[in-house]
């Protein structure tokens, strides 16, 4: 086929994180005309702060730009870091991670970036509820976000389809029983909230990002480095060349 072309443990000192996003005053994007508009949201994992760690946001564009997939990622953060261009194109740095944030700042804050990216068609809804655990905060409030994002953009776009992730985990050394016990919750939890917002115009995808996930993909206690990004964004490919519209 041709196809025409994201408290509960004070020693982990970066939750999701370091590279805290800066909402500095910027131009307003114009929206994208494009097919297959894409928004990476979530927080340090889809933000990246090379060279220090990886986002799997490159590795995704030139995976979708080598099978001559027509998209565009979305976003009102731009990612500023140093990136070689691949098959004569440059990297499309538009994103919507911002490191540290929570569930409920995420929330909070996506009706705002709706208005201003135009809607998607699909989400790539990075490590949800990863901050909140690593903040200690309750795992109901950060279920009841997640399920509140997706509610915010389905309501943006009835027709969304939403890829939400079964997290990867942190370092085996930061991974205390209460932590690991909350990512094996929200794992199987993904599952569950994947079935009941899917509606018979919007999929809710899970993906697995732990199963084969380990240490090695890691660049510090949380953050990926190229083997991590690589793996993640293989993962969101092989859901995406099944749903993007050609």
């Amino acid at each position: 086929m041709h196809h025409i072309k994201s408290a509960l443990i004070i020693g982990v000192s970066i939750l999701f994180i370091t590279a805290c996003s800066k909402d500095d005053d910027v131009s307003i994007k114009p929206q994208s005309n494009s097919i297959n508009k894409i928004l990476p949201l979530g927080a340090s994992r889809v933000e990246g702060a090379r060279p220090e760690y990886e986002s799997y946001r490159y590795e995704l564009w030139k995976d979708l730009t080598e099978n001559n997939w027509a998209f565009d990622f979305i976003g009102t953060q731009s990612d500023n870091a140093s990136y070689a261009s691949f098959a004569n194109e440059n990297f499309d740095i538009d994103h919507e991670g911002r490191g540290g944030w929570t569930s409920g700042q995420i929330l909070d804050g996506l009706n705002s970036w709706l208005s201003e990216t135009g809607s998607p068609d699909i989400v790539l809804l990075s490590s949800p509820g990863g901050n909140d655990a690593l903040e200690g905060l309750p795992y109901e409030d950060a279920v009841e976000n997640i399920n509140s994002i997706i509610d915010v953009l389905q309501a943006d776009n009835p027709n969304v389809t939403i890829i939400i992730e079964q997290m990867a985990p942190g370092r085996t050394d930061v991974m205390t029983s209460e932590l690991s016990s909350y990512f094996s919750q929200m794992q199987q939890e993904v599952l569950n909230i994947a079935t009941n917002q899917s509606t018979s115009t919007s999929q809710v995808i899970a993906v697995d990002m732990f199963t084969g996930f380990n240490d090695s993909m890691l660049a510090d206690d949380v953050h990926y480095n190229e083997s991590g990004a690589e793996f993640i964004a293989t993962r969101y490919y092989n859901e995406l060349e099944n749903i993007l519209v050609e």
